[in-house]
């Protein structure tokens, strides 16, 4: 009963979710609620725009908030106009350092800093400029402009929609404001304040922000639809070289800065040209569909297959030292490459490389000499193994 009740809930859920994002599967909904379980190209992707967005906002604010100082000059009594335009002065400063100064690379570390640093400015400002209004008794139009000053965690919250965030990134970030909302309900209690409308900004906050991380969900799935359409070769579902070399470039620096394995294997199909020729494009086409399905069997889950041109594949396998990259390769030709248009097997010409044995300080390099490889493997009689020591196996 009770997993047919769990079963129940997740279905409505899903229900709901699918209303809101379209159709989506159990896995994607897990990956728009919590981070971690997205690909390294997404979160490249998703940090540089984090990154862009926050300094961007930053930026603006860098050059809204000094300019209120004359309106508080204007409407409220010195020195209360005094200490808040300090604290703008303060603000404006460390958004334009956020705006101007940061220097991030293209990881989530560096993204979460970024969102952390814009909401902590605003947070501090609420919860230091809350007090210092309510000991003031003030009237009138200087009344309605420092009620004003109660909006800046909506304001706050609200902002959060820009950036593609998961469920979970959007509750965090904006604890910090709920929880500055909180203690100035304590703080009110304290002093004898009203503490009725402090009740509703709580729970309108918190309405709030289940709109902005929906937002935010909305747009980190749409991120992850369109990264991974334009990434991908429509025929064979390999990774594109464009996107290939990137992520080439992605993993080998993690190799280099973590001093582990990183072994490639470089494919070329045998022959391909004679099925193009003999039986068509559209037979090649499924030839290619073919082996690329087979080789991704093949494949761990870290692996990346890349369609490096037509009828040539790179398997990127980090982690894989020279004897584990060969035993994976072995695997490969073991379960075949799937059949040629005439019944025949489809064979392939392979080179290999890695990136500690061969002595490479570039992935280029490193590609180089599987590809030379595999041009040995191909010279020497096709549907063989140029190995990391340059031995040949048939």
């Amino acid at each position: 009963m009770a997993v047919a009740g769990f079963d129940g809930i997740r279905t409505a859920l899903l229900s709901l979710v699918a209303r809101v994002f379209g159709e989506i599967t159990v896995r994607q909904f897990r990956d728009l609620v919590v981070p971690g379980g997205h690909g390294p190209l997404v979160e490249r992707r998703r940090a540089g725009l984090i990154i862009s967005r926050a300094r961007m906002v930053a930026a603006v604010f860098a050059l809204l908030t000094p300019s209120w100082i004359v309106i508080d000059l204007i409407m409220l009594p010195w020195p209360l106009w005094g200490f808040l335009a300090a604290l703008r002065l303060f603000a404006t400063v460390v958004f334009a350092i956020l705006a101007l100064g940061y220097r991030p690379s293209e990881t989530m570390a560096s993204a979460y800093l970024a969102v952390a640093w814009l909401l902590a400015v605003p947070t501090v400002f609420f919860l230091v400029s809350h007090p210092l209004l309510g000991h003031y008794k003030l009237h009138g139009l200087a009344h309605a402009m420092a009620a004003g000053y109660a909006f800046l965690p909506f304001v706050m919250i609200a902002g959060l929609s820009v950036f593609p965030i998961t469920a979970l990134e959007g509750a965090i970030f904006a604890f910090p404001m709920l929880g500055s909302q909180i203690f100035v309900l304590f703080y009110s209690q304290l002093l004898n304040f009203t503490t009725s409308s402090h009740l509703g900004a709580i729970w309108l906050l918190m309405v709030l922000t289940v709109v902005a991380a929906l937002a935010g969900m909305s747009q980190l799935h749409f991120m992850i639809a369109l990264v991974n359409q334009s990434s991908h070769d429509g025929l064979t579902g390999a990774y594109t070289r464009r996107i290939g070399e990137e992520l080439f470039d992605l993993q080998f620096r993690l190799s280099m800065r973590n001093d582990i394995p990183f072994a490639v294997a470089f494919i070329d199909l045998d022959h391909f040209k004679r099925i193009n020729d003999t039986f068509g494009h559209e037979e090649g086409d499924r030839t290619l569909r073919r082996a690329a399905e087979s080789i991704r069997r093949c494949l761990r889950r870290g692996d990346v297959l890349i369609r490096w041109g037509g009828e040539e594949f790179v398997i990127l396998m980090p982690g894989s030292d020279c004897a584990g990259a060969l035993n994976a390769v072995d695997r490969l030709r073991a379960h075949g490459l799937g059949a040629r248009p005439d019944g025949q097997p489809q064979t392939a010409s392979i080179g290999m490389a890695e990136r500690a044995h061969d002595g490479t300080e570039e992935w280029q390099s490193l590609i180089e000499k599987a590809d030379q490889r595999m041009y040995a493997a191909k010279q020497a009689g096709r549907n063989r193994i140029c190995t990391c020591d340059e031995r040949l196996i048939a």
